[in-house]
């Protein structure tokens, strides 16, 4: 007898989404996720979900959205808990691992099971400058498509 996938999972990750795809940027306490996803909306993302997300499994795609007591709340370090426009429902296209090590030359074609589905995954080091751009180059490069 096999054991069915769950069809959510409650993440411990940021989510963003950038022309529609949803992007989940998952790492521990303090390893820069809110930072990563803020400079992300600062070029032109969307804030999902902050710290942690609900990822749904519809059909065959993962729809990502914030847990209702945080939704459309932001942690920005130094200033607090701030209000920001967020979506809901948005399609999962990729995930950012923080706790990996970013590679010079990567494996190509990574994947990550959630909720029963597989997402690309890459590794950035959240701090640096180019992180924001490697993402979005990631997200084309690698990303699913919108169906």
């Amino acid at each position: 007898m096999s054991i069915p996938s769950l069809s959510s999972e409650t993440l411990h990750a940021s989510c963003v989404a950038i022309g529609g795809r949803a992007v989940l940027i998952s790492g521990r306490s303090g390893s820069g996720k809110s930072d990563l996803a803020l400079r992300l909306i600062d070029r032109g993302a969307s804030l999902v979900s902050d710290d942690y997300s609900i990822v749904r499994r519809i059909g065959k795609r993962l729809r990502a959205s914030a847990p209702p007591n945080i939704a459309g709340k932001f942690e920005v370090r130094g200033l607090g808990l701030l209000d920001f426009e967020a979506l809901s429902d948005a399609p999962v296209c990729l995930m950012v691992d923080l706790a990996r090590q970013a590679e010079r030359m990567p494996v190509a074609n990574e994947q990550v099971l959630i909720a029963g589905l597989k997402v690309p995954v890459i590794a950035v080091a959240s701090l640096e400058a180019s992180a924001p751009i490697k993402v979005e180059l990631a997200l084309a490069r690698f990303g699913l498509a919108l169906e």
